[in-house]
């Protein structure tokens, strides 16, 4: 009860200070034609020769796209290889977070509510589950990524109900699996009596100037389209006076802790500042916040492949990247580190990206193995422990003199996911995902 007492206070306390955050004298840009406004640089204390690095920086990590809006207009905007501000890619689990909105939009016309059972909208028997298994999962349990359902399956994307299996009571276990997330769009659609497709047209896309389609629920836009719905979010979902969100609280719940089993993650959405984080793939809690060189105020929608909108009120910040994978997992945060360090070194007062970049990388080869890893690092440290995807520790290491390689036996260990982690003798830490088949 205690702790459940301290979570309401903190919820309580985050809300006042978000509340207090200014949105800005904000900018949006026409609904038709490609006019937007710009800020030079140089308002923003930018040097060119730094804005380079960061072009650089994303050219080398597989960026086609990159947007750095500030109070609504566009700062720097980059296309890469043969893409432009005209090429559609994909959202990826980005798109979960534009789900978040349009479930908020549905709850707004009374076509639903975050409390009902997912049952009265998907029907008995969506899943496998006994039925008062089933019926313990609601909307919200959706949205949390809570409901309970076994996220280690052949394909996490299967909805049909054999896919959907019994793991724990809904709210008691926090896993991000894609199946419950994406019969949500379904949920929408049942609710509403229209498409997914019409319902996002008319209550999201026409309002803002966004174009976008969903295909095998999966959301597909331009980079502008991406910056669009982040200044909506930095707008608290008021677009130039149009009220497209009027729960406020809802907004307030999709950014700030829902739970407390991931303190790092909303309803569909992403947050930084949290001192503990869990990853997909993983029932580890990791120690820390989720990117560390980002302000604590951001929230973000993160994809597989790199995708990502990030939010960042108290500097009216909106950040967009698309492309390819920057080998940073299912749902990225090593490349978000670095960019941010790129971000922060933007202003010619701070340190250069050098200085700024973690400082303890490491690279693992190979990944995945049946024998041992090869682990190897940029800065020297001093211990390294290995966890299981249990979040249990099975190997541990204590090195006499600092070092930058060593090998890690993988020959008794069994198939799974594990993270390695290093630490230096300042307890800096430097983490690694590695497979053993």
């Amino acid at each position: 009860m205690l702790k459940l007492i301290h979570f309401f206070v903190a919820i309580l306390w985050a809300s006042v200070f978000f509340a207090q955050i200014p949105t800005h004298n904000l900018y949006f840009p026409p609904k038709t034609g490609n006019t937007w406004a710009t800020t030079p640089i140089q308002d923003l204390g930018f040097c060119a020769e730094r804005v380079d690095s960061l072009y650089a920086f994303l050219a080398s990590n597989n960026t086609s796209s990159f947007i750095l809006l500030k109070d609504g207009k566009i700062v720097l905007e980059k296309y890469f290889g043969t893409y432009t501000a005209d090429s559609l890619h994909y959202w990826a689990s980005a798109g979960k977070s534009l789900t978040a909105f349009l479930v908020g939009q549905a709850q707004d016309e009374n076509l639903l509510s975050t409390t009902d059972k997912s049952s009265l909208y998907l029907g008995n028997a969506w899943t496998a589950l006994p039925i008062d298994k089933e019926d313990k999962i609601t909307l919200w349990h959706q949205l949390t990524m809570t409901s309970g359902l076994d996220d280690n399956v052949p394909n996490s994307d299967c909805i049909t109900p054999n896919c959907l299996v019994f793991k724990a009571d809904a709210g008691t276990r926090w896993a991000y699996h894609n199946a419950p997330y994406r019969l949500l769009l379904d949920v929408i659609a049942n609710a509403s009596g229209v498409s997914i497709q019409q319902f996002t047209k008319t209550r999201l896309l026409d309002k803002i100037g966004m174009k976008g389609f969903w295909f095998n629920y999966v959301q597909y836009g331009r980079a502008r389209d991406m910056a669009r719905f982040g200044l909506l979010m930095l707008a608290k979902g008021v677009w130039e006076g149009d009220t497209l969100l009027h729960n406020t609280a809802y907004y307030n719940a999709m950014i700030h802790p829902s739970q407390t089993l991931n303190k790092s993650y909303g309803q569909l959405w992403w947050l930084n500042g949290q001192p503990s984080y869990m990853l997909p793939t993983t029932q580890f809690i990791f120690p820390g916040k989720l990117c560390q060189n980002a302000p604590d105020d951001m929230y973000a929608a993160l994809g597989k492949g790199d995708q990502k909108i990030h939010v960042v009120p108290s500097k009216g910040w909106v950040v967009i990247r698309q492309g390819e994978s920057a080998n940073s997992g299912l749902v990225p945060i090593e490349f978000d580190n670095k960019l941010w360090a790129q971000l922060n070194a933007l202003d010619c007062t701070s340190a250069t990206q050098e200085a700024l970049t973690p400082k303890i990388d490491l690279i693992v080869s190979p990944t995945i193995t049946k024998n041992n890893w090869l682990v190897q690092s940029n800065e020297p440290f001093v211990t390294a422990t290995l966890y299981n995807i249990q979040g249990e520790r099975v190997f541990f290491q204590q090195f006499s003199q600092n070092t930058t390689e060593f090998s890690c036996v993988a020959t008794d260990l069994p198939a799974g996911i594990y993270h390695l982690m290093v630490t230096n003798q300042s307890g800096t830490q430097g983490w690694a995902k590695m497979i053993k088949i």
